[in-house]
């Protein structure tokens, strides 16, 4: 299966066909969820209005913690079998990745100040998201600190699978440790603990990045491929 995606053409023309796809799905899936959760949820009877930023924030979160899974998987395929179509992939997650979590800590920090009295703390869940927005760059700087591309692609990956350890450390940090987030209430062995008024747009809005984060990834990729195309064409008329 691994082999069957890393031919460039073949990944490029199945890469064309599922865009629009996942195009229309991210779209819809955003305007319904923001219609559901700007209009349709109820105001929470603690947070008042200031819940319905749990249905940026959360999501983002997610999709953070998700990106930088694809990211290091990208990168462990890459390592082990030298696929390039990996390599180009983990390479688009990680920009992404870094929006999801900018986006998660901004969000975040908007909907602490009316519910802790502080826009930041320095408690287990924030800290290690902020890590792992550090990881993210850290891999965008180290891909491309070399002049070799093939050596910075490979030190960045080593450093995306390493890292990989915090993501269950930012999961489960409300369960280690004392800190002023609550804990899961979506993804929980019992079931959701939240009325299914505020966990359906906050599952469309799950949805809606997640297809967003897939149709932005198949276009970098297509356009990297493209780009490393024009570049090979290039080399090869300057040898004529």
């Amino acid at each position: 299966m691994i082999n069957y995606f890393a031919n460039p053409t073949r990944f490029l023309k199945i890469a064309k066909g599922l865009q629009p796809i996942v195009a229309l799905i991210a779209v819809g899936s955003i305007l319904t969820g923001l219609y559901y959760s700007l209009i349709q949820s109820p105001p929470d009877y603690q947070q008042s209005e200031t819940v319905r930023m749990m249905y940026v924030h959360v999501p983002a979160a997610w999709m953070a913690m998700f990106c930088y899974v694809a990211l290091a998987g990208f990168s462990s395929v890459l390592l082990i079998w030298r696929h390039i179509v990996a390599d180009i992939l983990a390479k688009s997650t990680a920009p992404i990745g870094a929006c999801f979590t900018f986006l998660a800590l901004a969000t975040g920090s908007l909907w602490g100040k009316p519910m802790w009295g502080t826009w930041w703390v320095w408690d287990a869940r924030l800290t290690s998201v902020l890590i792992l927005f550090l990881l993210y760059l850290g891999y965008m700087v180290l891909y491309n600190a070399f002049d070799d591309r093939s050596r910075g692609a490979r030190a960045a990956a080593i450093l995306s699978i390493v890292g990989v350890i915090n993501v269950p450390i930012i999961k489960f940090s409300v369960d280690w440790w004392n800190t002023l987030h609550q804990p899961a209430s979506v993804i929980k062995m019992d079931g959701p603990a939240i009325h299914s008024s505020m966990l359906t747009p906050l599952i469309l809005m799950a949805v809606g990045y997640t297809s967003l984060f897939i149709w932005i990834l198949l276009i970098r990729a297509r356009a990297e491929l493209n780009l490393q195309k024009v570049h090979a064409l290039k080399i090869r008329l300057a040898k004529v």
